[in-house]
């Protein structure tokens, strides 16, 4: 079992510039937790000595138990959720697997009603923002999430603005990140924001980042929305086909993985999306380098190989049939025009979205 920091933010002359209190929640993802602790500790302090001088964090839960993270690992956490929670400049509720789980304990409901009634900033840490939707803190604010848990995060809470088109989305005293390594980038923002830039830059350094990412930096996302798609098959093919983008898998080997001849997958998809598995899997991966080329640094061959293609030819000549635009005019023009269409939109108007 791991143990947290059992150290609190310190009070008086020599109050930290930014305190934390994290808030895990069952099966937390590590990624986000570990890696904004990770920016504050490395900020807190020389040569990552980790004392609490200019940042302070304290890991909490609800009772004062352990909490079990995604990945099966423990973490034993300093204490339960205090009476007063204005001894921190923020509350991080850190979600994960467990965010499909409907019921939430009314003592930390009420908590985090009344935390965010006190006045501190409460930061949504991956699915962390479905419990604070849940406690009805969020209000009219806008919210970001992680695009894989997007059509969970509206379809049960369809009165709150979610978005995936920013790594964090700052509400003044809500901010939402999308989890993993985005959970760094608030890190940096809110240290830059609290104790300088120069701090923010250690913690850079330390973890050998190229720099510091903008909340507006858009997240990588290159999915469908099959909500919609009753076969089974089709949308497991499709999970498939999105987690191989850079080694696209060929039409047997799609087939094989959800148990299906490829004529039998074929029809499956014709008959969902008026389309075949290759052209799905093409659909995606040219949108994935819709979005390098709008927000990477690699060149046009490069961004092929990224994207599964042989060369650089095949990719111009694919994303021209696709945009109407070569890449190099796409990259130049900065996006999409008006009159072209991206492949996750083509999909969703087959599927009646």
């Amino acid at each position: 079992m791991l143990r947290a920091s059992s150290d609190s933010p310190k009070t008086g002359a020599g109050k930290p510039e930014l305190s934390v209190g994290f808030v895990l929640l069952n099966q937390f993802t590590l990624a986000a937790f570990a890696g904004l602790v990770d920016v504050l500790r490395l900020s807190a302090d020389h040569g990552g000595r980790s004392r609490q001088i200019h940042t302070a964090w304290r890991v909490m839960s609800m009772d004062g138990l352990p909490r079990t993270s995604s990945a099966g690992f423990a973490i034993e956490v300093a204490g339960a959720l205090p009476d007063d929670p204005t001894g921190f400049d923020y509350i991080a509720v850190c979600g994960g697997n467990d965010y499909p789980n409907t019921y939430m304990p009314p003592a930390l409901r009420d908590w985090l009603q009344r935390t965010a009634a006190s006045g501190v900033r409460m930061l949504g840490i991956c699915t962390g923002t479905f419990a604070l939707a849940q406690a009805d803190v969020i209000g009219s604010r806008t919210v970001c999430v992680h695009w894989n848990v997007l059509d969970a995060f509206r379809a049960r809470f369809p009165q709150v603005r979610a978005v995936v088109d920013h790594l964090f989305v700052d509400e003044g005293d809500l901010i939402t990140c999308a989890g993993s390594t985005a959970a760094i980038d608030l890190g940096l923002y809110l240290v830059a924001r609290h104790c300088g830039r120069e701090k923010a830059q250690q913690a850079v350094r330390h973890m050998m980042l190229q720099g510091m990412r903008p909340a507006k930096l858009p997240q990588a996302h290159f999915y469908a929305d099959l909500t919609h798609i009753q076969d089974a098959r089709v949308r497991q093919a499709a999970h498939f086909i999105e987690q191989r983008i850079d080694n696209p898998p060929s039409l047997d080997a799609i087939a094989r993985y959800v148990g299906l001849g490829r004529r039998q997958l074929e029809r499956a998809f014709h008959e969902a999306l008026a389309m075949s598995p290759m052209s799905f899997q093409r659909g995606l991966r040219l949108e994935y380098g819709s979005w390098l080329l709008q927000n990477g640094h690699s060149n046009i061959t490069q961004i092929a190989l990224d994207c599964g293609f042989s060369d650089g030819a095949h990719f111009s000549r694919d994303f021209r049939a696709r945009f109407g635009l070569t890449p190099r005019e796409f990259k130049r023009r900065g996006g999409a025009e008006e009159g072209t269409t991206s492949p996750s939109a083509v999909v969703s108007e087959r599927v009646g979205r």
